[in-house]
């Protein structure tokens, strides 16, 4: 291989060839037609993109005569970092920007139907203006509070697995919040700089970073195959999160947070070894059998 050599390449041909080597480790093989479909370049280009790839990793490339096709050779290496999340989004959703590229599964998959989505005329002004640093003027619906004018300082969207908020600063109540976006309406840009104490610098629980273990359920079977299932290393998994995401992706990995690991299920592979990692956490309410030692006496949680 000659990393130099892909390094001095322009942008969109390594874009391609990132391509061809996608196209060859996940799929076994790659065409003429596979280039010209995704990127809309000529046959001619298609060809010459092919033989620079087999100059650049003759290893990794056969071509297939009777065919007309390469397909992977025996000793292939990738020549490229295909990250785990965009290489499952490629084989379930395809590859590319949905506009001219794939919009077809490369393979049969199955994922979990995604019940709320947001509306693209809502998620696109909130964009805007976390891009602009602008305050955005909305009505939202709140589940204690029914519906409200309110003017939010937005500045990150957040997944949590279930549903896509975004965090902001909130002038009606002065806080830092999530605001679930299918719960918006009717987002206005204003025309003003956000004040100091709105930025996100100002929001401690975003700024502050959690160090959390996570180790297999003591009571659980077989701990050393969800070591294997979550790629621990010495038997544990360190995750660094924010302490505004922190309830929400402990509650989304089904990690039992109870002091004692008391809670019982197949879906409770994991346990956080030590739950004070996420004491004045907000959103600690949300992890699953989290009891803050606050509100406990003699090992018990006070109701």
């Amino acid at each position: 291989m000659h990393p130099q050599r892909v390094e001095s390449l322009s942008h969109a041909q390594r874009e391609r060839l990132a391509y061809i080597d996608f196209r060859l480790y996940f799929m076994g093989e790659v065409g003429r037609p596979d280039l010209a479909n995704r990127f809309g370049v000529a046959p001619a280009a298609a060809t010459r993109d092919l033989a620079l790839y087999r100059e650049v990793a003759p290893q990794n490339i056969e071509f297939d005569g009777s065919n007309k096709i390469y397909r992977i050779g025996k000793e292939f290496a990738p020549l490229f970092d295909h990250a785990p999340q965009r290489v499952l989004s490629a084989l379930s959703l395809g590859f590319g920007d949905g506009v001219n590229g794939e919009s077809q599964p490369m393979l049969p998959c199955e994922s979990p139907a995604v019940l709320s989505s947001p509306r693209m005329d809502v998620l696109a002004p909130i964009c805007r203006a976390i891009r602009a640093k602008r305050p955005v003027e909305i009505r939202y619906h709140s589940v204690n509070s029914g519906e409200s004018a309110r003017v939010i300082v937005p500045f990150a969207l957040v997944d949590t697995g279930l549903r896509w908020h975004v965090r902001a600063f909130d002038r009606k109540s002065s806080e830092f919040r999530d605001f679930v976006i299918t719960r918006i309406d009717s987002p206005l840009l204003l025309d003003d700089e956000p004040k100091a104490n709105e930025r996100p610098d100002a929001d401690i629980q975003w700024t502050r970073i959690v160090e959390v273990q996570l180790i297999p359920h003591p009571d659980q079977p077989r701990p050393e195959i969800t070591a294997k299932d979550f790629n621990m290393v010495d038997g544990a998994i360190e995750l660094k999160l924010r302490a505004a995401t922190a309830g929400y992706m402990l509650r989304r990995l089904s990690v039992d947070c109870s002091p004692d690991h008391s809670l019982r299920g197949p879906e409770y592979r994991l346990w956080l070894k030590d739950p004070l990692a996420i004491y004045g956490v907000k959103n600690a309410m949300l992890a699953p059998g989290y009891r803050s030692p606050d509100k406990q006496e003699h090992g018990r949680a006070i109701i």
